[in-house]
């Protein structure tokens, strides 16, 4: 009996001591999206320049897709004008929520560096978009590089305007660093490449990212420089307000527009060929990767951001990377012919 017993007890540890071999591990990966139930969730919020933007509303699509994809509490919010102070305002008051990480893309990159600096002093990641010059900051990335970008936009301004006639730039504020640097990278290639293009005197007209503002001030150029032929737009309205602008003045294929913008905001411009094409990348893209770059360096993973970064969306999936400056290759162009193919 004391051998039967003492038999029993041998395979019962045996098959206790298998059972734990025979253990998984937990899951653990790269991302939060692959990350097992235990892994850290993030609190990571995201802060437009205006909340009822079609560009930002798209933007948010991308957030809450990450959100869900990872299941951290990632959520967006954005002032409800363009006014940099209500920006900061709003940093200021995430910055008390007890976030891990927050994403910007800044009205005026100079007014948020003091509060940027603020939440890097108390911990919080910051990463921004469409602000090539920000200080303060983890990493700041851009689907492209913007003198690529720039000069794209010129390549097809100017075979709208079959390379000849004079044109104006167009950028939401002055103090928008990506607007700027774009329209100067547009304005160099059309001296290289584009000799009977002629930039007026005017060489950046503001439009406050409004599109009544862009079509009033188009009206008023097309008036005044009667010779005018093409706009280069950079904010989402310049384009779309400038060919409104066209249209009623039934300037329709004398003078065109051409810039960034979304279908949402220029399909009747793009239909009627008072603007030639609208450039831009995928917002919604922008704002997913945004958050999975704060994600890396929460995690500690800031070894990994380096040239040929994969962050495993199109456009996102070879980065360039000069320090805290990230590069894609993500841009677009929508043109009458295919801007079904992108419902934003």
């Amino acid at each position: 009996m004391k051998k039967l017993l003492s038999l029993l007890l041998s395979v019962a540890m045996v098959a206790s001591l298998a059972a734990c071999g025979s253990k998984e591990p937990s899951k653990s990966g790269s991302s939060a999206s692959n990350s097992g139930d235990g892994a850290k969730k993030w609190k990571i919020a995201t802060v437009v320049k205006e909340s009822s933007d079609p560009w930002f509303i798209r933007m948010e699509e991308g957030v809450k897709q990450y959100a869900g994809d990872t299941g951290n509490n990632a959520f967006q919010k954005g002032p409800a004008a363009y006014d940099s102070a209500q920006q900061v305002q709003i940093i200021n008051e995430l910055i008390a929520q007890d976030i891990d990480a927050i994403c910007v893309v800044p009205i005026d990159p100079a007014a948020c560096e003091t509060v940027l600096k603020k939440a890097m002093d108390q911990g919080i990641v910051v990463i921004t978009h469409e602000s090539p010059t920000q200080e303060n900051c983890n990493y700041n990335i851009e689907a492209f590089d913007n003198v690529g970008y720039g000069a794209y936009m010129m390549d097809e301004l100017a075979k709208a305007m079959g390379e000849e006639g004079e044109y104006v730039c167009m950028v939401g504020f002055l103090t928008t660093a990506s607007h700027m640097e774009w329209t100067q990278a547009a304005i160099d290639r059309q001296k290289e490449k584009y000799p009977n293009m002629k930039l007026i005197d005017i060489e950046r007209v503001e439009t406050e990212d409004s599109m009544e503002i862009a079509y009033e001030k188009a009206k008023e150029l097309l008036k005044t420089y009667p010779d005018l032929k093409g706009f280069l737009g950079t904010s989402s309205y310049d384009a779309p307000g400038a060919g409104k602008a066209i249209t009623e003045l039934g300037l329709a294929g004398k003078a065109v527009s051409v810039g960034t913008s979304v279908t949402s905001c220029c399909a009747d411009q793009l239909s009627n060929d008072s603007m030639a094409a609208a450039l831009c990348w995928d917002p919604a893209t922008a704002g997913y990767v945004m958050n999975e770059l704060a994600q890396m360096v929460l995690e500690g993973r800031e070894s990994e951001i380096v040239d040929g970064l994969n962050l495993g969306q199109e456009g996102y999936e070879s980065l360039t990377v000069n320090g805290k400056y990230l590069n894609g290759e993500g841009w677009i162009v929508i043109t009458k012919e295919n801007m079904g193919d992108y419902n934003f």
